[in-house]
């Protein structure tokens, strides 16, 4: 038994100047966001972006003096940042430096309020430490890990305090 065509309009297959016009487009738009893609990835790996370019800062910037300019600890002046300043450093503390190392961990020691818990391991390939020992300064820098020492500080700049 046929089934009726009970439909006015007769059913065509398409053909293709019926179909959709989009499809090109469609390609095209496809093709151009990949290679846009790849272009930008090989570009940047190419031509990467400088850390300190388009950094915009709210602080005044300090002018840092090289401790291999020092030659003597009575040249260090208070209020001055010694070391790198072209490197934003995450950690900070503020307290006296002392020659030694803590389980041989370290160059220096900061001694800071609250007690030998509160002491921290320095080291330094940018700033001179023995310049600072007996002063109260600020130093900033990165922490590093160590299982000796409850802190392992490598100092990149140094601001007397006192």
């Amino acid at each position: 038994m046929d089934i009726p065509n009970l439909s006015t309009n007769p059913v065509s297959s398409p053909t293709p100047s019926t179909l959709p016009k989009f499809s090109l487009s469609l390609t095209v738009i496809s093709v151009s966001l990949i290679l846009s893609i790849a272009v930008g990835f090989w570009a940047s790996r190419l031509f990467p972006f400088s850390k300190d370019n388009g950094k915009i800062s709210l602080t005044t910037q300090e002018q840092a003096i090289s401790t291999d300019d020092i030659k003597n600890k009575d040249e260090i002046q208070i209020g001055k940042l010694y070391g790198d300043t072209a490197t934003v450093f995450k950690d900070s503390a503020s307290g006296t430096i002392e020659k030694g190392s803590i389980n041989g961990v370290g160059t220096h020691i900061l001694n800071r309020e609250g007690g030998a818990s509160q002491r921290a391991s320095l080291t330094s390939s940018v700033v001179d430490l023995d310049l600072f020992v007996g002063r109260k300064v600020e130093v900033k820098g990165e922490t590093n890990a160590s299982k000796q020492t409850a802190w392992l500080l490598d100092v990149g700049s140094v601001k007397v305090l006192e």
